[in-house]
């Protein structure tokens, strides 16, 4: 059931891509399902390729995939489920007539917010832009992606890409260095600690 629907909606996408988004099931497995996302003009993600997966259950479309995203955006944590509506997250609000386009349209809406969940991550727009440049250099070290969306790295090498990659790197680690930390919950159970204490001693 699973196979057959998959199949159908791989052609269905053949007829009608999204915009934005390339899709291919990976060869041996067409439960795993292999997209990538450009990241629109205007944005810090604007230059950036985002490889991902959405791995479909065997009771598909009874029950939702997972949704992951192994390219570093600066939005979500890579290789990490992200929690959607239409994700593995809420199989109760999972609707059977939703399809690998809903999905895929519905991560893409969610990428340009800033709602935080299960699997997003904060980071600067620095962060964002750096990411978004060294995007392709990561992507070329998968294995998957080479072999699923070459002609994706062969244009990117024919303008000159790969000699950027390097600068890519480098943009990365500054804009990691000059990130301000983030305040998490640990953060702030210390300074209570340390609030709490200095009260009980004055």
């Amino acid at each position: 059931m699973s196979t057959q629907r998959l199949q159908k909606e791989l052609k269905l996408l053949a007829r009608s891509p999204l915009e934005n988004m390339r899709t291919a099931p990976n060869p041996n497995d067409i439960l795993e399902f292999h997209y990538v996302h450009f990241g629109h003009k205007g944005t810090p993600y604007e230059g950036g390729v985002y490889h991902g997966k959405l791995v479909f259950p065997k009771e598909y479309p009874f029950k939702p995939p997972s949704v992951i995203m192994m390219t570093p955006s600066g939005r979500f944590e890579p290789g990490k489920r992200i929690c959607l509506s239409m994700s593995d997250f809420h199989p109760e609000s999972w609707n059977p007539m939703w399809s690998v386009s809903s999905i895929l349209t519905g991560l893409e809406s969610f990428f340009y917010e800033t709602t935080r969940t299960a699997g997003s991550v904060e980071s600067s727009m620095a962060q964002k832009v750096a990411y978004a440049r060294a995007s392709m250099a990561v992507n070329i070290k998968s294995v998957m992606f080479r072999k699923l969306f070459n002609d994706i790295i062969v244009e990117w090498r024919e303008k000159g890409g790969g000699e950027d990659a390097a600068a890519a790197s480098v943009a990365v680690a500054e804009a990691n260095a000059n990130a301000a930390p983030a305040v998490t919950w640990r953060h702030l159970v210390v300074v209570f600690i340390v609030l709490l204490l200095a009260f009980f001693n004055a």
